[in-house]
C-alpha cells in the first residue's frame, strides 16, 4: 500500500494533469489515448517540436490533431500538410466535421477553399510555395503538421518536405508524422540541429495483431510456425521458422487437377473469435494441397469464407485493378444484399449528379457503378477524383468489401481493412521489375487490422509459380528500412534562395539539409577507414624497409614493368589478331592453308569466302574430311596460302564421298608442292615501333642495377610493398569519397548558378551571386521543367498564338508519360503550335548541352503527348472525342488538364508585365476548366 505521501504526489499530479489542454482534449476523444499518444502531445504542449514514428493504423495522427486543437485554444493557425491531394480532401473533410466549414480551409494548388481559415489543410508544396513567396497566409501560425513526412525520400518530390523544415521560422512547432522508419533518432536529430528542440517519439507496437498467410490454391497456409505474429517476427532477432507445409509445398509440381484443396492452417484450430466459424476444422497435410494460382473471383470467395472481408488487394497495375473488378463481374461476385446494393446506388447518383451523362460512357461509369453494388471496386491515380471519393467513403463505410488497388493506396488514406493482399512481391519502378523493400511491405500489410473494430489483421501474399516462402519471411520480419534523403537543388530553389539569403547564407542553408547531414555522417565512417588504413600502412612501410636503399622505388619500378609488360603483350595479341582477320578476308576458295593449332590444326582447303567482317569464319574441309570453320581465334597470327586447287562452285559436301575426293586433292597438291595464287603472299599491319620495347629494356636494367635487386630478403620485402600499394591506393579512394561528400550539396548549387549565368540569370559582376530581372521570373515557376519554361517565356513562345493553342504548348512543359516515348507529331493542330514546339526543343537542347557542361541532372525532354487531347478539349470537344485518339484514362487526363491550368496560371502571374500573354493565359484555362475537369477537385 503507498504511503500517504506518494498518494499525496499522485492526486496532486492528477490535479496538475486535469488542468492541462491535452486533458480536456482527450475529454473530446471516444477512446483513451496510447502511451506513445500522450508522450508525443505532452512534447506539443510544451513547445516542442515532435517526431512521431509508429505504424500504419497506430493512431499517430492524433498528434496532429491535438496540434490543432492547442493552436485555436491559444489563438494561432495550424497548417496540416499532406504529400497527395487524395489525403488532403480526406483530412479537410475529417476536420471539417470536428471543427466546421467556416474554421477549417483547403489548399491544394488547384482547389483553394476558405485560404484565410484558421485551419488549413494544404499539398506541401503548397507551403512551400507560401514560404518563398512570403505569404501573407502565414502570419500568426504557430503549429504544422507534416502528415507522412518519409514521403521526403520520394526521389521526384520529397525534396519539398526538406526545403519547408529548414525555411520555416523556428517558433513554429513541427509534427513530424512518420511510418516505423529504421533511423529515427537520425532524422530526430536532424530536426533538432534545424528546428530546435525536438523530441522523438517511436512505436512499434501495433495496436491490432497482423498475421500473415500464404493463400495457396483456395487455402489460407500460415507463413510461421506456432503464434508467431509479423510484430513477434519484426521483434525476433533471427526470422522465425516457416511453416515447413510451404516449404515442401514449394518444391512441388503445379496441379493440373480442378479438385477442392484442404487447408493446413493454424486457422483451422478454432482460435479466431467472431472469424472462427468460418475456419476449416480440420488439420490437413501438404500432400492434401495441390501448389496452384488461385483466380481473383476465387480468392474473395476463400476470404468472405473464412470471415477475413472487407480487404484490399494490391496490384501494381492500374489495368490490373481494372480488370480484376471486371472479373468479378463476369464471375458473377456479389458481396452485398439487396438493400446495400440500393443505398449504394443512390450515393453514387448523389455523388456523380455533376457529371455530364454524355461522358459517362467513356468514363467508365456504368462497370464502375456494376462493380461497386457488388461490392468490389477498383483504386488508382487513372480513376477520376470523384470517383475515388466515393469508393474511400463506401468502403470506410462496410459497403464495399473488396478494393483492388495500386500502391498509392497505402500511402496515408484511411483505408484500413481486415485483410491485406499482395499479388505478387514485385513492381514495375518505370524501367524494369524490381523486388518490393520491407519499407513497401510493411507500409502495404499495414492496412490490416482496423482498430476498434478488428481483434486481428491478415495479411495474405498469393501462391505463385516461384513464390519462396523465406522471401515472404524476409518481408514481413525486417525493419531495416531507413530514411534516406532525396534532397537536392533544383533552379526555382536556387533562384529563390539567392533572392533571399545570398550566395554565401544560400550555402549554409543547404549545408543544413538532411541530405547534407547523412553525407556527412556517412563521412565520419569513410574517415574512420581512412585513420585504421594510416597505422596499417605505417606498419607495412615498416616491413618492406630494405638495409640496401630506397625500396618503395624498387617497388615502384618492378609495378611500373609489368604494367608494360602485360599493356605490350595486349598489344602484341591484339595486332595478331588484326593480321589474323585480315589474312581470313583475302582466302580465296581453293587456297590451302596450314592451321597451327585448335582442334582443325593442319592443313585444309577454303571451301567459300568469309561473310562477316568483323567475325570472319570461311567454310573449310580437313584433311580428315570434316567440314569446318576457320575461326580467327584459332590464329596467332596473318594465316597464308601455301598451294592451292581448284573447288568447283557444284561442290556442296554433302556426301561422304564428295569430302573424301576433295581431302585426297588436297593431299596431292600437297605432295606435288602445287605453289599459292599469285599475289596471296602479303604482310599485314607490321609492329609500329612506339619505343615501347626501349621503355621496357630501360626500366630493367634499372632494376637489375638497383641496390635493392641483390637483397636476400627482396621477395618478402616486395610482398609487404604490394600490400603497402594496395591499401593505399584504396585509401586515396576514401580520401577522394570525403572530399565529393562534403559540402556536396553545396557544390551542386555552385554549378547551378554558373549555368544561370550562362544564360543571364545571374550576375557575378559585382563579385556577389546577384539574381538579374530574367532570373526573378524563375522565382515564380514551380515544376520540373522550371527553367526550360523561363527560356521559352524569354523567347515569347506563345506569342500569336490562340488560348486553346496556348494551352495546347504549355501542356508540353507539364506533361510526362509513364514511360519516356519521346518523339514529334506527325501533324499539329496548327503551324502556330508546331513553331512553338520547335521552339521548346531548341531550348530543351540548348539548356540540356549546358548541364552537361555543368555536370547538373538533365532536364527530361518535353512531352507531346498531351497536344491534342488538350487542344481538343480547349476547342469544346466533348470527353469522347478529346480522349479518341489518346491511350490517357479520363482520370489521368483531368489530373494533368487541372497541371497545365496551374502552370497557365504560374505563367500569367509571370507576365504581369505582358497584359496581352497574361489575358492569353486566363482565357486558355477558362476554356480548360469546364465539364469533368471543373467538377472535379
Amino acid at each position: 500500500m503507498a504511503s500517504y505521501a506518494e498518494q499525496y504526489l499522485r492526486s496532486q499530479e492528477r490535479a496538475a494533469q486535469s488542468r492541462t489542454v491535452l486533458h480536456r482534449f482527450e475529454q473530446t476523444l471516444e477512446f483513451p489515448l496510447d502511451s506513445f499518444q500522450r508522450e508525443a502531445c505532452t512534447s506539443v504542449e510544451n513547445g516542442r517540436g515532435v517526431l512521431v514514428a509508429a505504424p500504419t493504423g497506430a493512431g499517430k495522427t492524433i498528434v496532429g490533431e491535438f496540434a490543432i486543437y492547442l493552436a485555436l485554444k491559444q489563438g494561432k493557425k495550424a497548417f496540416y500538410t499532406t504529400p497527395i491531394k487524395a489525403l488532403s480532401n480526406q483530412k479537410y473533410h475529417d476536420l471539417v466535421d470536428l471543427y466546421g466549414h467556416e474554421a477549417v480551409g483547403l489548399l491544394t494548388g488547384d482547389t483553394s477553399i476558405n485560404s484565410e481559415a484558421d485551419i488549413l489543410v494544404m499539398t506541401t508544396e503548397v507551403l512551400r510555395n507560401m514560404l518563398y513567396a512570403g505569404s501573407a497566409t502565414l502570419q500568426n501560425l504557430g503549429y504544422v503538421v507534416m502528415d507522412e513526412v518519409h514521403y521526403l525520400a520520394d526521389r521526384s518530390r520529397g525534396a519539398v518536405w526538406e526545403e519547408v523544415i529548414i525555411h520555416l521560422p523556428e517558433h513554429i512547432s513541427v509534427i513530424a508524422l512518420s511510418a516505423t522508419i529504421s533511423n529515427a533518432e537520425e532524422f530526430g536529430a536532424w530536426l533538432d540541429m534545424v528546428r530546435g528542440s525536438t523530441d522523438i517519439v517511436v512505436s512499434e507496437h501495433r495496436p491490432v495483431p497482423l498475421w500473415q498467410h500464404v493463400m495457396v490454391g483456395k487455402q489460407l497456409l500460415d507463413l510461421f510456425i506456432g503464434e508467431t505474429t509479423v510484430e513477434d517476427a519484426a521483434n525476433s532477432a533471427e526470422i522465425p521458422a516457416v511453416n515447413p507445409e510451404l516449404v515442401k509445398l514449394s518444391h512441388r509440381p503445379r496441379s493440373r487437377s480442378g479438385r477442392q484443396e484442404k487447408s493446413f492452417s493454424r486457422l483451422g484450430r478454432g482460435r479466431r473469435g467472431k472469424y472462427e466459424e468460418g475456419w476449416e476444422k480440420t488439420r490437413h497435410s501438404a500432400e492434401d494441397i495441390r501448389p496452384q494460382r488461385v483466380s481473383r473471383p476465387q480468392m474473395i470467395r476463400a476470404l468472405d469464407r473464412d470471415g477475413l472481408l472487407p480487404g484490399i488487394c494490391f496490384i501494381f497495375s492500374r489495368a490490373g485493378c481494372d480488370a480484376a473488378v471486371s472479373q468479378c463481374i463476369d464471375a458473377d461476385v456479389r458481396l452485398t444484399t439487396d438493400s446495400e446494393a440500393q443505398t449504394i446506388r443512390a450515393y453514387i447518383a448523389e455523388a456523380t449528379s455533376s457529371l455530364d451523362t454524355s461522358d459517362l460512357a467513356v468514363l467508365g461509369f456504368y462497370e464502375w457503378r456494376e462493380g461497386l453494388t457488388r461490392g468490389v471496386a477498383a483504386h488508382h491515380a487513372g480513376l477520376l477524383p470523384v470517383f475515388k471519393e466515393v469508393v474511400e467513403t463506401l468502403f470506410s463505410q462496410g459497403l464495399i468489401r473488396m478494393v483492388f488497388a495500386t500502391e498509392t493506396l497505402a500511402l496515408g488514406i484511411n483505408m484500413p481493412a481486415r485483410s491485406v493482399v499482395l499479388e505478387k512481391l514485385t513492381k514495375f519502378n518505370g524501367e524494369t521489375h524490381v523486388d518490393i523493400t520491407p519499407g513497401e511491405y510493411t507500409q502495404l500489410t499495414g492496412r490490416a487490422g482496423r482498430r476498434g473494430i478488428d481483434i486481428e489483421g491478415h495479411a495474405v501474399v498469393l501462391w505463385r509459380p516461384g513464390l519462396e516462402p523465406q522471401q515472404v519471411a524476409g518481408l514481413a520480419s525486417k525493419r531495416t528500412y531507413p530514411l534516406n534523403s532525396s534532397f537536392k537543388p533544383t533552379y526555382n530553389m536556387s533562384a529563390n534562395l539567392l533572392a533571399q539569403f545570398g550566395a554565401e547564407r544560400t550555402k549554409k542553408i543547404l549545408e543544413s539539409s538532411f541530405a547534407q547531414y547523412q553525407a556527412d555522417k556517412s563521412v565520419v565512417g569513410i574517415a574512420q577507414r581512412v585513420r585504421k588504413n594510416e597505422k596499417a600502412l605505417a606498419g607495412f612501410e615498416e616491413a618492406m624497409t630494405c638495409h640496401l636503399g630506397d625500396f618503395t622505388e624498387y617497388a615502384s619500378l618492378r609495378r611500373e614493368l609489368s604494367e608494360r609488360e602485360k599493356k605490350a603483350a595486349k598489344g602484341r595479341s591484339r595486332l595478331q589478331q588484326s593480321q589474323a582477320i585480315a589474312s581470313i578476308l583475302d582466302l580465296l576458295p581453293g587456297d590451302i592453308i596450314e592451321i597451327p593449332e585448335g582442334r582443325n590444326a593442319g592443313p585444309a582447303v577454303v571451301l567459300s569466302r568469309a561473310e562477316s567482317l568483323e567475325n570472319p569464319r570461311p567454310s573449310i574441309l580437313t584433311l580428315k574430311a570434316q567440314l569446318r570453320r576457320l575461326d580467327p581465334r584459332d590464329l596467332d597470327g596473318p594465316i597464308l596460302p601455301i598451294s592451292k586447287i581448284k573447288v568447283s562452285k557444284k561442290f556442296t559436301g554433302k556426301t561422304p564421298k564428295e569430302r573424301r575426293d576433295m581431302a585426297s586433292r588436297v593431299r596431292e597438291a600437297l605432295y606435288h608442292e602445287l605453289p599459292a595464287r599469285k599475289g596471296s603472299q602479303k604482310k599485314y599491319f607490321s609492329e609500329r615501333d612506339t619505343g615501347e620495347s626501349q621503355a621496357i629494356d630501360s626500366l630493367r636494367s634499372s632494376l637489375r642495377n638497383h641496390p635493392c635487386h641483390g637483397c636476400s630478403e627482396r621477395e618478402n620485402h616486395a610482398r609487404w610493398a604490394e600490400r603497402w600499394y594496395k591499401l593505399s591506393r584504396e585509401t586515396d579512394g576514401l580520401r577522394r569519397q570525403i572530399q565529393r561528400r562534403t559540402n556536396t550539396i553545396a557544390q551542386v548549387f555552385e554549378r547551378i548558378t554558373l549555368l544561370l549565368a550562362d544564360f543571364g540569370y545571374v550576375d557575378f559582376n559585382t563579385g556577389e551571386h546577384t539574381l538579374t530581372s530574367r532570373g526573378a521570373s524563375l522565382r515564380r515557376i514551380y515544376g520540373e521543367k522550371d527553367l526550360l519554361t523561363s527560356l521559352c517565356l524569354e523567347d515569347g513562345f506563345l506569342q500569336g498564338l490562340d488560348p486553346a493553342a496556348t494551352a495546347a504548348v504549355v501542356s508540353s512543359l507539364v506533361y510526362e508519360a509513364k514511360r519516356e516515348e519521346f518523339g514529334l507529331l506527325s501533324r499539329y493542330p496548327s503551324s502556330g503550335v508546331e513553331e512553338a514546339l520547335m521552339k521548346v526543343l531548341k531550348h530543351w537542347s540548348t539548356l540540356n548541352d549546358a548541364e552537361k557542361l555543368h555536370q547538373l541532372p538533365q532536364t527530361s525532354s518535353p512531352d507531346f503527348g498531351m497536344v491534342w487531347p488538350i487542344y481538343q478539349w480547349a476547342r469544346g470537344r466533348n470527353l469522347d472525342r478529346t480522349l479518341s485518339q489518346s491511350d490517357l484514362a479520363a482520370g489521368d487526363f483531368v489530373r494533368w488538364t487541372k497541371q497545365v491550368i496551374d502552370s497557365l496560371d504560374q505563367i500569367a502571374h509571370v507576365s504581369s508585365t505582358d497584359p496581352q500573354l497574361r489575358t492569353q493565359c486566363e482565357a486558355a484555362i477558362n476554356l480548360l476548366r469546364r465539364g469533368v475537369v471543373a467538377t472535379q477537385f
